[in-house]
Formats: structure tokens, C-alpha cells, sequence
């Protein structure tokens, strides 16, 4: 009993760390149960503990704003299993569409020999591809990238390209990455921000009524869904996967690549709007919505009126959820990122390979674990206005999270546990509107918890711009 106590606690570490982050009650904590599986997600970084932590800090959260609403005498019991929480955290990769395996990077997407180092470029969009190109002078071809790359240093490249409004990120080590003023600005602030923007009278939520089989924390929650790639969209499928009616909004010019889309678009709706001549559309969603999350670079949708305190000015008592690469502040808070490249700029990439040979994580684990973050701090959000009123705003960034897991580096080891025998026990199929899909089920799991989302993706684009009846 003692030895299993001593890896029950040596395993709570992370969540217990995570649901502090996001202000929980920890007498709750004592509701988690884990299943601890060796080779699941491996790595030389704590990746496996980060995403269990990521996953049941987010579970219980659920199982929280579900019991408060259904008025139980307690929160659920969560279960978090490692393998669960693996298959999830490389969905992208599990995705077969009509038997097809997705297309997860373009040619341009990928690591570079630099003169004097390595750099990682992201070039999945067509607009990327085009302004790497532009930036080096070269076509958008992987030889003539490679030789023009060969002939200039990593950091001269990170600066052109970025100045293009493209994406490349020079390789450092997790020293260098320390020295660097935005590490500076990402360790200023919390893992999860949260806090108030007005003082709004309280929004009660309406009981679950019936009991609610399956217990649906988000039921009847309206959520405006202004994210891309792929921690945003994340958060927002498994805000679906608990009841709510998200809604999707993407500019008509800036098509989604069509294998994410199926991936992260499970329960969701998804429409186009332009946010400049469909104003009054906007408008009318914005007032009837419950919480809006943002996943573009921070302050670039401030100019369309849509920082937290115009939103919430607009609409009392929102809660305002943001997602970015960097953070908000710091030299960087500004720029376009992605998960790879957060990786390789913060020391990951040196730490999973070598400076000499940079490795990546075993998933997208910083896209992922910031994800299940994010919904687990809108759903805690949910709660606490519900209680004390006030329009919230909850903020997250990549680089947080990777910051925590480099903190745990030196203190990674293999834990006791079953064999992770593969994602095979955790994945389904459907059929839908856009085929036959493999994909990978939720690992967010509660006691009368929903097991899989209502509906699979549709056609990107196709549904409109309003709520659902």
C-alpha cells in the first residue's frame, strides 16, 4: 500500500501543479484516478507527465462545472489513462481519411542545415510558402530553399524570414533560449492567466436537468470558435465534446488545410465570415454567444474590436479565452508560431536531439497539452462566474508551456506501469460528409461523462453563420 501511494502521488505531481495553475479546489483532486502506461508518448522530457496533467486538469474541470450545474451531492471521479491521452495527443497522425493517411507536413516544412546551424521553417499554407520564398529569393522549391539556406547563418534567416511575414525559427540550446528577452517575458508570467474584466452581475447557468445522460458540462453554451492550428481548435472540440454549440468562424480568403480540419472539427459547426463586411453578422452571434476563443497573434484582432475588454464591453459577462505561439508581451509577442517551432527555438529540439542534430517531441505535445489548458480554463472560468459574476478572461501560449516542460527535464524518469501496446483500444470510425474516418476518441473521461463527440466534421465553411436552434 505504501509503494503504491508513494507512485500514486509521484503521479498526481504534474496534475496537481496544472489544476493549481487554473485556481482549482484541491480537496477536488482527491476525484482523479490515473492509469499509468510505460512507453507512452517517449521521450527524453517529461512528455508523457505533461499530458496527463494537461488532460485531467481539463477533465476534472469538466466533471466540476458538470456537478455544479446538475446540482450533485459531488464532482465526478475523472480518469485519466495513459493511453487514452496518448492516441490523443498524435490525433493529427491517427486521422485516416477514406483509408488515407493525412498530410501533416508540406515539403517546405522541416529542418534546415543553416552556415552555422539549423533552422525550422513552417510552410504548410500557401501564403507561407510564398513569403519563405520571397524572403530568400529562391522558388518555392526544396533544393533551391536548401542551397540558399546553406549559404546564411540561422539567426539572419529567422529575422528575413520573419520581416517577410513568414515563419522560420533558428535552432537554440535550452541556454540560449534563457538568455533571450522573450524567455525573459514568457517566465513573467503564469502557466494559465486568468482573471476579470468588469464586474458583471452573475450569469447563472441553467441546471442539467434529468440527470443528463451523458452529464454534459457545456450544454447550452454558446462558443465563438476564432482559432487556427491547432492548440485553439483543440480546446474548442473538446468544449464540443462537452455539450457546447461551437461555431466556427474563418475568413473566406484563408482556406484550412483540409486533413486538420477533419481532425480538430469533430462537434463543431464551421461557417465563413468576414469580419469587416459581415459586421452585423458578427454582432449578432457576439450577443447571444457564452465565450469566445481567439488563436491569432496577439493584438491582431484588436482592430476588428476584439480584444477582451471591447468584447466584454460589448457583451457582459464573456468569458474571452486566448491562445498564441510567444505570449502577449516580450519581443516576440507579436510573431506568428507554431508548435515546431516553439520546440526548436526554446531548447526542446536540442534537448530531444542534439545541437548538433535537433529531435522533436513524440507528438505536437505543446499544440495539444495548450489546448486541453485552454478548455480547461474556460470551463473553471464557467464556474467561478457563475458564482461571482464578472466577464473573464483566461490566456495561454506555447511557449508557457513549454517552459514547464523544460523545468521538469531534469527530473524525467520512466514511471511504473502497464505496456502501452499502442493507440488501437482508442481509436473509431465513422462515417460522415467527409468520408469514411479513423480517428482518435477524446481522452477527457469522467463518471457519466460523454465518450465521443455528437457529430463528425463537415465540409469546412459550409455551415452558416448562425447559432443552432
Amino acid at each position: 500500500m505504501l509503494i503504491e501511494s508513494i507512485l500514486h502521488d509521484a503521479v498526481m505531481v504534474e496534475i496537481k501543479f496544472a489544476w493549481s495553475e487554473l485556481g482549482g479546489d484541491p480537496a477536488l483532486l482527491a476525484r482523479v484516478s490515473t492509469v499509468a502506461r510505460k512507453g507512452a508518448l517517449p521521450a527524453r522530457l517529461p512528455v508523457r507527465e505533461l499530458a496527463r496533467a494537461c488532460v485531467g486538469a481539463c477533465a476534472l474541470a469538466g466533471a466540476e462545472l458538470g456537478a455544479h450545474r446538475a446540482g450533485l451531492a459531488r464532482v465526478p471521479g475523472v480518469r485519466v489513462d495513459d493511453g487514452a491521452v496518448a492516441t490523443a495527443f498524435t490525433s493529427e497522425r491517427q486521422l485516416l481519411v477514406d483509408g488515407r493517411p493525412p498530410v501533416l507536413f508540406a515539403p517546405l516544412s522541416r529542418f534546415w542545415r543553416t552556415a552555422d546551424g539549423w533552422v525550422r521553417t513552417h510552410a504548410n499554407y500557401p501564403h507561407h510558402r510564398e513569403r519563405l520564398s520571397r524572403a530568400l529569393g529562391v522558388p518555392q522549391d526544396p533544393a533551391a530553399v536548401e542551397a540558399a539556406l546553406a549559404e546564411r547563418s540561422a539567426r539572419d534567416v529567422e529575422e528575413a524570414v520573419y520581416a517577410a511575414g513568414g515563419l522560420a525559427v533558428a535552432l537554440r540550446t535550452p541556454e540560449e533560449w534563457a538568455a533571450h528577452a522573450q524567455a525573459a517575458a514568457v517566465a513573467a508570467r503564469p502557466l494559465v492567466e486568468r482573471g476579470r474584466l468588469d464586474g458583471a452581475h452573475a450569469r447563472a447557468l441553467a441546471p442539467l436537468r434529468g440527470g443528463g445522460t451523458p452529464l454534459l458540462p457545456a450544454a447550452g453554451l454558446r462558443v465563438l470558435d476564432l482559432t487556427r492550428v491547432l492548440a485553439g481548435p483543440v480546446a474548442t472540440r473538446t468544449l464540443a465534446l462537452l455539450g457546447a454549440d461551437v461555431l466556427r468562424l474563418d475568413a473566406p480568403r484563408l482556406p484550412e488545410l483540409p486533413d486538420q480540419h477533419a481532425d480538430t472539427g469533430f462537434g463543431k459547426r464551421s461557417a465563413l465570415l468576414d469580419l469587416t463586411a459581415d459586421r452585423r453578422a458578427f454582432e449578432e452571434l457576439l450577443a447571444a454567444a457564452d465565450v469566445v476563443v481567439t488563436g491569432y497573434r496577439p493584438g491582431s484582432l484588436d482592430r476588428f474590436g476584439l480584444s477582451p475588454e471591447a468584447l466584454a464591453g460589448r457583451r457582459p459577462g464573456l468569458v474571452v479565452a486566448q491562445v498564441s505561439a510567444w505570449g502577449p508581451d516580450g519581443p516576440w509577442g507579436g510573431r506568428r508560431g507554431f508548435d515546431s517551432l516553439v520546440q526548436v527555438a526554446t531548447g526542446i529540439a536540442a534537448v530531444e536531439g542534439s545541437p548538433e542534430r535537433p529531435g522533436a517531441l513524440p507528438a505536437q505535445a505543446l499544440d495539444h497539452g495548450t489546448g486541453y489548458l485552454l478548455a480547461a480554463a474556460v470551463l473553471r472560468a464557467l464556474t467561478e462566474r457563475s458564482y461571482d459574476g464578472g466577464s473573464r478572461f483566461v490566456r495561454v501560449a506555447l511557449a508557457r508551456t513549454a517552459g514547464w516542460l523544460m523545468a521538469g527535464r531534469d527530473a524525467a524518469a520512466e514511471e511504473d506501469g502497464e505496456v502501452h501496446e499502442g493507440p488501437g483500444a482508442w481509436l473509431a470510425e465513422t462515417d460522415g460528409p467527409l468520408g469514411r474516418l479513423r480517428y482518435a476518441l477524446p481522452p477527457v473521461s469522467f463518471e457519466s461523462g460523454p465518450g465521443d463527440w455528437a457529430r463528425p466534421p463537415g465540409p469546412w465553411g459550409a455551415d452558416p453563420a448562425r447559432w443552432a436552434a
